[in-house]
Order: structure tokens, then C-alpha cells, then sequence
């Protein structure tokens, strides 16, 4: 791993934000590929799914929308050991979410001026299971709970087909969950091409597809790989995304007293996603970046997915940071801010306390990142590539939008009626002031009011 030593400086805020470690993402050229994926399912649905399935999953599905005795079937045929583990992550994951549910709330602000807020759970979502290197079980976990916990009525789940299906369907795993979680609208349907099945619908293209394969959905959440990024900014002008996410990552600040070995596990455990995985070190120990150093040395050669692991430690996007005190180490890590980020340090309490920016935040040696990826409580669908300074991960806020509602009866509003006109006027937009004051004060040159409507209105 690379060193970068901010030892000795005094970096503006711009400086130590372009001395982060990044990954570099040709995005350019995924809009290139994307968009003629995006155009080709709005016009064809499901034979273009079908077809972008063969080409990019080696499978042409029969069933694009996974029969749900298929689904059924899959928890009757999980491994018992693995179902009590999936059960105990979502009664977790549905604790927390459960604590997260807004309240809807109302200001009474003088007599007859009242203003509410009501939280309106989002329509109808597509939830996003990425494949790929791995496949992402725990993934339907998190964006099906809080979805569900919100109240939303109706969920679709896209993944991409199983390499060990010559059906075309979804990793068993995958779709035992779904059953655990109650979600039987699923689709063997992965990349760009998912994410367009979401935004536009698709019409069916064989008979077991109907006339309508799926409903186009309100938002869609859930990470996958740079194309399904690029395909999720792409149609964000007309559905709801969560965000753009990059690479995965993991940032720690360790002190002297840190073990050198648990630090390094959990710098291979996050490289182990992917080659462009961030993998980044914060400490003021020369003696720990070191000994770290030394034990990803022995540790590397002896895990199963060497060569990616060893691609992203070495990568441009990991490192170790080296800085002059515990402060500067805190800076560094709001400047970063990780979509994981571990406090190693021997007050990691108080280091928390400091921290602005991360997608979420594991105090304490024994919160790795892994409990959080499993069975915390938890989401692990997080902002990254330092998104986190303005954004937050995945929760039940997802799935809900704040609606205001005004309610001012005649009092209310007539007591204000001089100033609102005022106000308008001074802004140039004399008829917004004459909507306040047509309440009040009858237009004689206006016939469509009736005298008893006029008389009901108490102005004559």
C-alpha cells in the first residue's frame, strides 16, 4: 500500500481533499454504453431484456419474473444454518428500522395558522441486488426492510441471473430471502438493463411475460457496478434514485495502541469486493503503518481472492495516511469521508463524537465492518467516493418524502393579507397579492361571483 504523508503540513481545505485516495471512473465511457441500453428496453421491454441477458449474463431467461413457486421452492431448499442467519439479520435490520419511522408533526403559528407534515411512504420501489463477484443476499435484507417498515405497497426486486443457472434464475440464496422478507415480484434481470426495466416498465415479449412484464416504479435503490451507476444518474431526471454509488471502501483511524493484525483483516476484508475497493489506513503511528504493512504481507498470499485483493490495496484508491496527532487523523478522515468508517483508537468514543462525514461509523475493535454488512442492524447501503460529507446510507427516510400541508382558515389568513400584498408587489408579482386579497375585498368588475355566494362568503 501506498504512503501519503500529510506529516508536517498544514493543507487547505481543498488541498486535503484532493490528497484523498480515489478510485478513477471512466463514467464517460459507461454513458456511452449505457444509454443505448436505456433507449433499447424503453422500446422493445422484455425482448431487449432477453436479449441484453444473453449478451452480458451468457443466459437467455425463460422467466424474466421469477415464478413464485421457483421462489418458494428455494427457502424450502436453503441450508437450515443459513435461514436462522438471514432471519436474525432482519429481525435486527426491522429493530432499527422500526426506530427510524418519522412522525408526522403539525406548528400551530396563531389562531386559525396551522402548518403539518405528513411522511407519505413512495408508491411503488425497485430494489436493486447487485451479482457480479459475489452475490448479495444480505443486500435484499437492506432495501427490503426499511422499505417495507415505510410502508411502501409495492416492491420489485431485480438481480442478475445465477452463472449456475441454465434457466437464467437468480442465486437460490437470493430468492429464499425474498420469501423470508414476503417479496415474490422478482426478476432475473441485471446491469443497465434492470435499471431501465425500473424506470420505463417493460410490456411483455412471450406469452408467460403477460402484456405487461412490470410496472415502471417511483424510485429505485440499491448499489451495483459502474453501470448500473451510470444507468441509475442517467434516468434520475424522471424516478427517484438513492445515489450514484462507486466503488465500496473502508477507512480507519488507528493510534499506537491499535492491533496490527485486526487493522489489516479488515483492510483484506474490504479489498476481498472488488479491485477498485478502497482500502484506507489513517493513523499518527509510523510504528503501526509498519506492522500493519507486515501483516498484509503475511495475511494476502493466504486469502482466497488474492489478486483482486492485492489489485485494490495497490490500487490509486487505497493507502496509508500518515499524520502528525489524533487531530489530524480526524481531519483526514471528514476530508475522506468513508462509507465505512472503523475508530481503533483508545478513546474511540471520544472519536466519534469528532467525526462529521462517514456512511456509517463502527466504534470500538470489536465492530468490524462485516457485523455492520450482516447483522448489526444496520444498513449497509451507504454513500461513497466521499459522498457521505453531504448524504446518508440507506434507511426507512428512503422510502418516505415529507409532504407539508397549509391550513389557514379566514382569520388566519386575513391577518396577514397586507403584508403578503406587500410582499408581492415588492417582488413584481402583484396578482400573487390579489389572490390573498380577492378573499377579502369583492372585485366590481368581476360577474362570475353570486350575491349569495358573495353573502356566504360574509362580504356583503
Amino acid at each position: 500500500m501506498r504512503i501519503i504523508d500529510l506529516r508536517g503540513t498544514r493543507l487547505t481545505r481543498a488541498e486535503m481533499l484532493a490528497a484523498m485516495p480515489r478510485a478513477e471512473m471512466g463514467t464517460g465511457e459507461a454513458t456511452e454504453l449505457v444509454r443505448p441500453i436505456l433507449d433499447d428496453v424503453r422500446s422493445r421491454g422484455a425482448a431487449a431484456l432477453r436479449d441484453f441477458e444473453e449478451k452480458f449474463d451468457h443466459v437467455r431467461p425463460h422467466h424474466l419474473r421469477v415464478p413464485v413457486e421457483i421462489i418458494r421452492q428455494a427457502l424450502d431448499d436453503l441450508d437450515p444454518q443459513v435461514r436462522t442467519a438471514i432471519e436474525e439479520s432482519v429481525r435486527r435490520c426491522r429493530a432499527v428500522s422500526a426506530s427510524q419511522v418519522p412522525h408526522d408533526f403539525h406548528t400551530d403559528l396563531a389562531p386559525g395558522a396551522r402548518v403539518s407534515e405528513r411522511w407519505i411512504p413512495i408508491q411503488r420501489v425497485g430494489l436493486y441486488v447487485p451479482g457480479g463477484k459475489a452475490v448479495y443476499p444480505s443486500s435484499v435484507i437492506m432495501n427490503v426492510v426499511p422499505a417495507q417498515t415505510a410502508g411502501v405497497e409495492s416492491l420489485a426486486i431485480a438481480t442478475p441471473p445465477s452463472k449456475t443457472s441454465p434457466e437464467g434464475l437468480p442465486d437460490a440464496t437470493i430468492l429464499a430471502t425474498c420469501a423470508i422478507l414476503g417479496v415474490d415480484e422478482v426478476y432475473a434481470v441485471g446491469g443497465a438493463q434492470a435499471i431501465a426495466m425500473f424506470a420505463y416498465g417493460a410490456r411483455g415479449g412471450e406469452p408467460q411475460d403477460g402484456d405487461v412484464l412490470c410496472d415502471p416504479v417511483d424510485k429505485i435503490t440499491g448499489p451495483g457496478n459502474i453501470f448500473v451507476a451510470t444507468a441509475k444518474s442517467l434516468v434520475s431526471s424522471m424516478v427517484g434514485i438513492d445515489s450514484v454509488a462507486g466503488p465500496t471502501e473502508i477507512a480507519i483511524i488507528a493510534d499506537k495502541d491499535a492491533n496490527p493484525g485486526w487493522v489489516a483483516a479488515d483492510l483484506i476484508g474490504q479489498a476481498e469486493h472488488d479491485e477498485l475497493a478502497g482500502s484506507v489506513l489513517i493513523t499518527d503511528s509510523e510504528q503501526l503503518a509498519r506492522r500493519v504493512r507486515d501483516s498484509l504481507d503475511e495475511r494476502v498470499p493466504r486469502t482466497e481472492h488474492e489478486q483482486r485483493v492485492r489489485t485494490s490495496l495497490g490500487g490509486r484508491q487505497s493507502g496509508i495516511i500518515l499524520t502528525d496527532d489524533l487531530g489530524q487523523s480526524i481531519d483526514a478522515a471528514n476530508a475522506y469521508a468513508a462509507e465505512h468508517l472503523e475508530i481503533q483508537t483508545a478513546d474511540p468514543a471520544s472519536v466519534v463524537a469528532r467525526i462529521r462525514n462517514a456512511g456509517a461509523i463502527f466504534q470500538g475493535p470489536y465492530s468490524p465492518v462485516p457485523l455492520g454488512d450482516y447483522m448489526s442492524g444496520s444498513n449497509h447501503v451507504l454513500p461513497t467516493s466521499g459522498t457521505a460529507r453531504y448524504s446518508s446510507g440507506l434507511g426507512v427516510h428512503t422510502f418516505m418524502k415529507p409532504v407539508e400541508v397549509i391550513q389557514y382558515d379566514r382569520q388566519g389568513l386575513e391577518d396577514l393579507a397586507a403584508r403578503i400584498n406587500t410582499f408581492a408587489v415588492s417582488e413584481d408579482l402583484p396578482a400573487h397579492g390579489e389572490c390573498v386579497l380577492s378573499r377579502f375585498i369583492p372585485d366590481p368588475y368581476d360577474k362570475s361571483t353570486l350575491p349569495d355566494q358573495e353573502e356566504k362568503a360574509g362580504l356583503l
